[in-house]
C-alpha cells in the first residue's frame, strides 16, 4: 500500500495527534537496556540512539538533555514524497520551535520541546486547515 505524495493532500490530511508522555533522546554503546522499550532506534557509528519514555530512561539510568513531546502526522505519507518535512519544519521554525522528524513506513513523527507541545499542535493544525 503506497502512501500519499501530493503535498497539498499531505498537508491538508496530516491530522496531527499528540501522543501521551514525555520522550527523551539518549544513546547506548550496544543494545537497549532490559526493560526499556524505545519508540525509535537509530544505529549510528557512535552508538545506538534511543527515543524512549522519560520514565523508562530514568529507571535505566540513562543520560539525556532534551525532553520532547511526540506528535504523529496521521496522513499515510509516501517515503518519496517531497515537501512535507520542509513545510512542517518551516511552520514550526517560524514560531521558534525545534522539530526532530522521524519517518516511519506509514507516518511521520515529530519530536518537539515538551513544554511547547500544545503550541506545535496548534500551528500544525492551522497549517493543515490552510492547505
Amino acid at each position: 500500500m503506497s502512501g500519499e505524495s501530493d503535498l497539498r493532500l499531505l498537508l491538508s490530511g496530516m491530522r496531527p495527534r499528540l501522543n501521551e508522555g514525555r520522550y527523551v533522546f539518549t544513546t547506548v554503546p550496544g543494545t537497549a537496556p532490559e526493560g526499556l522499550t524505545p519508540v525509535v532506534t537509530v544505529a549510528e557509528q557512535e552508538g545506538l540512539t534511543l527515543v524512549a519514555r522519560q520514565e523508562e530512561a530514568d529507571h535505566a539510568g540513562l543520560a539525556y538533555d532534551y525532553v520532547a513531546a511526540w506528535i504523529t502526522l496521521r496522513v499515510h505519507s509516501a517515503l518519496d514524497a517531497v515537501g512535507l518535512t520542509a513545510a512542517v519544519a518551516t511552520e514550526l521554525a517560524a514560531a521558534g520551535l525545534s522539530c526532530n522528524v522521524i519517518a516511519g513506513f506509514h507516518h511521520d513523527h515529530l519530536f518537539v520541546p515538551h513544554e511547547a507541545a500544545q503550541e506545535a499542535l496548534r500551528r500544525l493544525t492551522t497549517l493543515a486547515d490552510r492547505s
